[in-house]
């Protein structure tokens, strides 16, 4: 790994490796100028399967990756301040290509999401970061109308309440999103009724939160779609406006959501289409306002940090790096793509 100087910071970039059809060689570490939002690979960080979502200790220097694998694995690194990632811990989530995992706020459990398995896996974490034995595994029942992507659950996401309400659960199969509330004495998962179902078709894959709590915005796969919801005191999410996810012609199949900082501008990435669409909530009601080209067609992930937007193009193998303008909201391309094998997920 190349040197890092102070006012430089490390991104994590995870992949798909050969075990899923892949180039990628594992995780790869790159250096970010907060200034200029310039990457500057710094290699391969460390060698694993199918890496494919990446989630940071909320206090320490603990990256953990899913191993997207038909026996899927989670696996724990300690970061050095060079971006190096030495190997804490690898455990088996129980359920099939695992594809999303997130950090409890108190850092003390590990949630992941078992896409193939339609389960949600639960682990405890030490005073290190290490993860323990798997302490739960909920398995969720049912199918949606699309019977290719929709036989059964395939749980997509796992979005923990950062403050004390429940953890919620966004079920591709079943278009659903669950309610769970974490028991901390036995890292088990209690469920909280009812469950929200979206409407039949939709796919529902991942949801950005509004950092008052009272609001979320979640992505429809499968129908293209971003809707808004009101989230009450206990929880419950109440839908309002629903819209398409693109106003681009063609085959639109968002991936990730992310919001930015001050809560104004909601971004969406659309793969098929290659397009970031920029959405306009600040009374809640997504409205688009701007529509990016990516420079590919499938931009897996986006990450937004300091003034930079970062875009993973899984089919281009680059990442793409913009800067926000902090009045209007809409990224501008800067500088030249960087290219990295099948990337999936960029993580500052």
């Amino acid at each position: 790994m190349g040197p890092v100087t102070a006012q430089a910071a490390i991104v994590h970039i995870g992949g798909y490796t050969a075990e899923s059809g892949g180039r990628a060689a594992g995780i790869v570490a790159a250096r970010r100028d907060p200034a200029s939002g310039e990457l500057t690979p710094l290699g391969t960080a460390a060698v694993t399967a199918s890496p494919s979502f990446l989630v940071r200790h909320p206090a320490l220097p603990v990256l953990y990756a899913v191993n997207e694998l038909p026996e899927g694995q989670v696996s724990a690194f300690r970061v050095a301040p060079d971006g190096d990632l030495s190997p804490l811990g690898v455990r088996s989530t129980g359920g099939a290509e695992p594809c999303h995992l997130a950090v409890a706020p108190d850092g003390r459990h590990l949630f992941v999401a078992n896409y193939g398995g339609g389960s949600v896996a639960v682990f405890p974490l030490d005073s290190d970061g290490v993860p323990g034995e798997r302490s739960d595994l909920v398995h969720h029942e049912g199918r949606g109308p699309d019977p290719e992507r929709q036989d059964r659950a395939h749980c997509h996401m796992v979005s923990p309440d950062p403050a004390t309400g429940p953890l919620l659960v966004v079920d591709l199969g079943t278009d659903s999103v669950y309610r769970y509330d974490l028991d901390a004495a036995s890292g088990r998962l209690v469920p909280r009724a009812p469950r929200l179902r979206t409407p039949a078709g939709s796919g529902p894959r991942h949801l950005a939160r509004h950092p008052d709590g009272r609001r979320c915005w979640l992505v429809g796969e499968l129908d293209g779609t971003v809707t808004a919801y009101d989230l009450d005191a206990d929880g419950a999410l109440r839908r309002r406006e629903r819209v398409d996810a693109s106003g681009r012609a063609g085959h639109v199949q968002p991936s990730e959501v992310g919001l930015g900082p001050d809560g104004r501008f909601l971004y969406v990435g659309n793969r098929g289409v290659g397009t970031v669409a920029v959405f306009s909530v600040a009374d809640g009601s997504p409205r688009l306002v701007a529509e990016v080209d990516t420079g590919g067609e499938w931009p897996r992930h986006l990450a937004l940090t300091g003034e930079h937007l970062y875009v993973a193009d899984e089919r281009a193998d680059m990442i793409r790096t913009f800067r926000v303008d902090p009045d209007t909201g809409v990224p501008a391309a800067v500088g030249e793509p960087v290219p990295v094998a099948s990337p999936t997920c960029v993580r500052p």
